[in-house]
């Protein structure tokens, strides 16, 4: 107990305990992923409205499924940033200055696009362990917690579209 206390003496008290080296040290990873994140949803919509072919049935509807997981965890990961006090990355252009994940051309066939989305949540997995990382190094179990449930269902999605892709095989 005594340890406690003296750890939360020792931590000037700013926005959620954190001091403003931390709190910057976990709102940049995640502008980061807000940042992939945006563009990787936009490219979702783009894939749900363009997607032709045999694979209409199958993809239309996931990728609309996709966009709307995407976009409720788009909008978590900003406010977590406002629980910070910090602005989160909100403009298309600092989105494509800072993503990793770039806009794609909207005439792909249907296993081009679910091709593109999955290298799109590799990138995305990879920066979401970035944030969890930082949570993990300033004690932050808030950001941990929710980020370790963004990849969970990422990596669920990741697996179904990777078996969708091997046909059976």
């Amino acid at each position: 107990m005594e340890t406690i206390q003296n750890n939360i003496k020792k931590k000037t008290y700013r926005k959620l305990g954190f001091t403003a080296l931390e709190t910057v040290e976990i709102v940049e990873p995640m502008n980061e992923l807000l940042a992939n994140y945006n563009v990787h949803y936009q490219k979702l919509r783009n894939f749900h409205w363009n997607v032709t072919g045999r694979d209409f049935f199958d993809l239309h509807g996931k990728f609309e499924e996709m966009y709307d997981e995407a976009k409720l965890d788009i909008d978590a990961v900003a406010e977590r940033v406002r629980v910070f006090g910090q602005n989160p990355v909100s403009t298309m252009k600092d989105y494509l200055e800072m993503s990793e994940i770039k806009e794609i051309e909207t005439r792909l066939t249907g296993v081009q696009m679910v091709e593109e989305s999955l290298k799109d949540m590799q990138v995305l997995l990879g920066h979401m362990v970035a944030v969890t990382d930082a949570a993990i190094n300033m004690g932050d179990v808030g950001t941990e917690y929710m980020i370790n449930i963004m990849i969970n269902k990422m990596e669920t999605t990741h697996w179904m579209l990777t078996a969708w892709m091997n046909n059976g095989k």
